[in-house]
């Protein structure tokens, strides 16, 4: 899966939880996998809905009431959810997890499993504006999970990112997708 689609899928909180959950046996109707991601009701239905139009859900025909239909995942869906479920096992700590639910947190760290600079990250990424892009950054170096190095024998100083210890661990997982 290519970073464009990596940013697509990753923009609503919920839709690694919820493939991550498919992938590991929940019943593809709403009450279990509500309760399985623990979301709020409207952030679960618009990552479902959001998956949906990704073309990694479908409807289960001939299953469900029709207001309350039940899901199964499409072949790409099958890839998008395995590497979900992997990315999840990951980081068990709701904490860290929360981190993991933002939106351009998983693109970040698939993008620096090598060094890279500022300008690259935001040129690979496409539509992140600079101040979502330093924050993402700032948040994952207090997690530990990107470190910032700094080459003092270049004018200017031009620091480098890259990702490390369970960020490394995820950037490479999210390359997978």
């Amino acid at each position: 899966m290519d970073i464009k689609t990596l940013v697509n899928l990753t923009s609503r909180a919920w839709s690694l939880n919820i493939l991550a959950a498919l992938h590991n046996g929940t019943p593809g109707r709403q009450a279990p996998l509500l309760a399985a991601t623990s979301a709020s009701r409207t952030s679960f239905a618009n990552s479902l809905e959001h998956l949906f139009q990704l073309k990694l859900l479908e409807r289960n025909p001939g299953h469900g009431h029709p207001l309350r239909p039940e899901f199964r995942l499409t072949p790409l869906g099958r890839e998008a959810a395995r590497t979900a479920a992997k990315i999840v096992s990951l980081v068990p700590d709701e904490e860290e997890f929360r981190l993991l639910r933002r939106s351009w947190t998983l693109p970040v760290l698939a993008i620096t499993a090598k060094p890279r600079r500022f300008s690259e990250i935001r040129s690979g990424l496409g539509t992140i504006t600079d101040r979502a892009l330093s924050q993402s950054l700032g948040q994952l170096e207090e997690q530990n999970w990107v470190s910032r190095s700094v080459d003092l024998s270049q004018k200017p100083l031009r620091p480098a990112y890259q990702a490390i210890n369970q960020g490394w661990a995820i950037s490479q997982t999210a390359g997978m997708l």
